[in-house]
């Protein structure tokens, strides 16, 4: 005799934030995951220092000024 598992309904679970917990909990297949928490916007991986960052200032700078003289113009 084959021994069926009930899934509960996932619609149904969005109602009831307790009874996700608990299912989260219960689960064998979720704790055999590894975990890792990924922040990549958290620090940039390039830091920018000396004359480059001066460099891509000056170039900001110099689009919003243009930017700004075609809003002018237009």
């Amino acid at each position: 005799m084959r021994s069926t598992t009930v899934r509960p309904n996932p619609f149904t679970m969005m109602t009831d934030p307790e009874a996700i917990l608990q299912a989260v909990e219960r689960s064998e297949r979720l704790k055999h995951l590894t975990r890792r928490v990924c922040r990549p916007l958290d620090k940039p991986l390039i830091p920018k220092r000396g004359s480059a960052a001066a460099e891509l200032s000056d170039f900001d700078r110099e689009i919003d000024l243009s930017a700004d003289e075609v809003g002018a113009a237009g």
